[in-house]
């Protein structure tokens, strides 16, 4: 079905800047970075240094209603690599819930793509899997990426004319984190996931200069550039949701945020802080035992083990505790219906997870979309990777709208001015971005 050809770069990175800059002639880009270079910490379950998946052949899009069923069919019908997103409003199709929020960036609610060209990279070597209908551009694609860089982006100078605006202000905020704990303190959840939105209307950006400039910053493990036709996701996420090699299934949920410091000194103290913080562990140790629970759905008996629990990782903007849930599956199990029983990832809903998603639901102002949806592909062996969409820009084109979403869990010990702190400290890269 598909041409293999491997190709040695000397130059990795810039050659990663050449392929995502010729990447943007076509209506459709997967681009997944886990910059490796920079972050060997938590490579432990990484396939590829990066991936590249471009130009669809074949496509699905469609609405919540039934999606897991219509993907399951697409994937069984292609019987190859897919690429795509899951937004957050797909929790309408596993139960029955409603998205009535308002909704600025109207991306469809599932998108995957067949690509007829795909990139996977792994230390000095670029391997290329081209559909047969293109396998004779190989050599001529390989000479356009050489020639191609960032020269010829238009600078666009964003100083200044980007005005942020926020769906819910500081005292809304406030009313409604003291609405979730009455939620808590009555015993309907334990957690929930509260978010709120930063936009901005009339504006255009460069969706690749953008992304950039964030990975820059970030250098996150499952850093993306998306781009379905004029709808763009620019992301320095560092959680992954799910994985799937052979019979394992990985998921490393992230519960727990402090900020870096430049002093190392004040950086240990707030990574020390962050290990003996009874609140974000008990935040991240609810959200292991939900994780636990999905996948035990889909796992061969006993076979469910934490194998981290609440290890601290740091990147460059900020200290994190993620933790490592596996299962087995058996071979026969279907790959979506792993993602199906586990979707949306327990770190972005709460437990109970529907009573949280109801009441987050009826508290936040926006409509979440692809923000803590997923990105990701499924091999034509079953195999997946899918990231959480946080920390990231999204933006559509067409109507000139910007986005950004930033959340914290709430629970019993939470206070809601330092949750709103942990807001503006998670937003602070993608602001820095916009704004200059």
């Amino acid at each position: 079905m598909r041409t293999t050809a491997k190709h040695k770069i000397t130059n990795p990175e810039e050659f990663k800047q050449n392929l995502l800059s010729w990447a943007q002639q076509f209506d459709d880009v997967v681009w997944l970075d886990s910059n490796s270079k920079q972050f060997q910490e938590n490579q432990k379950y990484s396939s590829y240094d990066a991936v590249l998946a471009v130009d669809a052949f074949t496509a699905i899009q469609t609405d919540y209603f039934n999606a897991f069923e219509k993907l399951k069919e697409y994937y069984t019908t292609t019987k190859d690599w897919i690429f795509g997103y899951l937004t957050y409003d797909l929790k309408n199709d596993t139960e029955v819930l409603k998205s009535n929020n308002d909704d600025g960036l109207e991306f469809p609610d599932l998108y995957f793509f067949q690509p007829k060209k795909i990139f996977l990279f792994k230390g000095d070597t670029v391997e290329m899997l081209y559909l047969k209908a293109v396998d004779d551009e190989f050599e001529s694609d390989l000479k356009d990426i050489e020639q191609s860089n960032n020269l010829d982006i238009e600078e666009f100078n964003n100083s200044n004319s980007i005005k942020i605006k926020l769906k819910i202000h500081k005292d809304e905020y406030f009313d409604k984190v003291t609405k979730v704990l009455s939620h808590i303190h009555r015993g309907d959840i334990y957690e929930a996931n509260f978010c709120q939105e930063f936009y901005a209307e009339n504006t255009i950006i460069q969706p690749l200069e953008t992304y950039n400039k964030l990975n820059t910053i970030s250098n996150a493990p499952f850093a993306t550039f998306l781009k379905v036709r004029s709808n763009y996701l620019l992301s320095a996420s560092p959680e992954r949701y799910i994985k799937k090699e052979g019979t394992k299934v990985i998921s490393q949920p992230i519960k727990g945020t402090a900020k870096r410091d430049t002093d190392h000194i004040m950086d240990s103290i707030l990574k020390n802080d962050l290990v003996s913080d009874e609140k974000e562990r008990s935040e991240n140790i609810m959200i292991v035992d939900l994780v636990r629970n999905d996948l035990s759905q889909t796992a061969t008996k006993g076979s469910v083990k934490v194998e981290e629990l609440c290890k601290i990782y740091s990147f460059d903007q900020v200290h994190q505790m993620i933790s490592t849930v596996v299962s087995e599956v058996k071979e026969t199990t279907n790959p979506i219906d792993i993602i199906r029983t586990t979707f949306p990832m327990g770190s972005m809903t709460g437990a109970p997870k529907i009573s949280a998603m109801k009441i987050i639901e009826d508290l936040e102002e926006t409509k979440r979309g692809l923000y803590s949806g997923s990105v990701g592909y499924i091999t034509p062996n079953g195999d997946f990777d899918f990231n959480v969409v946080i920390r990231s820009i999204l933006y559509n084109e067409a109507k000139q709208y910007v986005s950004y979403s930033v959340g914290g869990a709430i629970t019993a010990k939470s206070e809601p001015l330092k949750e709103y702190e942990e807001c503006l400290v998670k937003a602070k890269a993608m602001r820095t971005v916009l704004e200059n």
